[in-house]
């Protein structure tokens, strides 16, 4: 690719963690050429991220604020037989925002929609054209390769935006509405009042597979927004399907494809082990490649694996919470691993969502009734891969 200036560094990938990184250092390193390349026709995909207040340290929040469209200041969850209100603050970005300020802030010859790429190197990514792009050093963050190293269930979701016939009446987000039918497994909806008259409403379940059936969520959606009186219709919708892991190998990941390139996002293992949610690592991992001085393909490579490694390590508890939902609970009661822990104190909830429990929160957690039989959740635990 001729370039009047070097490319100092390429990133495949225009989702979130690849964004990130390049508003990350074009707030923190504008000296430096930094190229998006992305196989779609804008970044992002077609998504809602949120996150909890907490998920994001206070002096890092900058970097996600210009992408938020929704704020509350609190929020609900529904188990049966137990319902309770958090408060606390609770966000909502979206691919559209994301793309609209990736724009704003990137050179426009610097993004490079609609261009897919078929190969890459720790300083070289070849298009599907033909054409080779030369960096410094290159990061792929295309969201999940080759998984096949991991030990893997799915948190899958699709989600309308619903708009009614009439003002909602609701204030807050309900983050986890379980109190719907959970004889295939764990499964709730997910519901943000984005104005008075409008709502997202998602429905999410956790399966064995990867195989969505979106037909048959588009009307379990329906039939919950009429059984609560909100009749009106969609205008729009996203799906996802998230990795929930319960064991697996973070070497043999990374090992998988493109050897020798740094890997960000979901290709490089940078989710939560319960929830398959991704935010707050992307933040984390952004802000670490912007206070790097060498970006050189192996430099970036050597840095990015050893936070895998670091990631995996700290993500073991969650693993094993994953693997008492898949493995040791029947589908119909899952739900009480979740709602066991919803009973429990708010600043531990949030440390749970952001992934950084403490030893004491994880005490807390599997102390006093367990919610899933113990010979079952022994076994499971003793036949899982770590």
């Amino acid at each position: 690719m001729t370039a009047t200036r070097p490319i100092d560094l390429a990133i495949i990938g225009g989702g979130l963690a690849g964004a990130l990184i390049a508003l990350a250092l074009r707030a923190r390193r504008p000296e430096l050429r930094v190229v998006i390349v992305e196989g779609a026709a804008h970044a992002g995909g077609n998504h809602f991220w949120s996150c909890f207040a907490s998920d994001v340290a206070p002096q890092d929040r900058w970097l996600i604020e210009p992408l938020i469209v929704h704020g509350w200041g609190g929020h609900e969850g529904r188990f049966p037989g137990q319902s309770r209100t958090l408060d606390g603050g609770y966000a909502s970005l979206t691919s559209a925002r994301l793309d609209e300020v990736l724009r704003h802030a990137m050179p426009a010859g610097d993004l490079l929609f609609d261009r897919p790429v078929v190969a890459l190197s720790p300083t070289v990514a070849t298009l599907a054209d033909g054409t080779t792009i030369e960096a410094r050093g290159v990061i792929d963050a295309r969201g999940p390769g080759d998984m096949r190293s991991l030990d893997l269930g799915y948190q899958k979701f699709l989600g309308l935006r619903w708009q009614c016939a009439a003002p909602h009446g609701l204030s807050r987000p309900t983050i986890m509405d379980a109190t719907v039918d959970q004889s295939e497994g764990y499964r709730f909806v997910y519901v943000l009042p984005l104005s008075a008259s409008t709502l997202f409403i998602e429905d999410t379940y956790y399966t064995d597979g990867p195989e969505l059936d979106e037909p048959a969520l588009r009307a379990r959606i329906a039939d919950y927004a009429h059984a609560r009186g909100w009749a009106g219709a969609p205008d729009g919708e996203e799906t996802g399907v998230l990795p929930v892991c319960m064991g697996g190998d973070i070497a043999a990941l990374w090992a998988a494809e493109s050897p020798g390139v740094a890997k960000a996002g979901l290709r490089g293992g940078f989710f939560h082990a319960l929830t398959g949610y991704s935010l707050p690592d992307a933040v984390r991992v952004a802000l670490a490649i912007a206070d790097m001085t060498d970006l050189t393909g192996a430099a970036l490579h050597s840095r990015l694996q050893a936070l895998a490694r670091a990631h995996w390590k700290g993500q073991a508890f969650y693993r094993m919470l994953s693997t008492m939902l898949f493995r040791a609970a029947e589908p119909a009661e899952r739900w009480r691993v979740l709602a066991r822990f919803y009973r429990l104190d708010p600043n531990l909830i949030g440390r749970f969502y952001a992934g950084q429990s403490t030893f004491t929160d994880r005490l807390r957690i599997l102390t006093g009734k367990p919610p899933v039989p113990v010979g079952r959740a022994i076994h499971a635990l003793g036949a899982t891969r770590t």
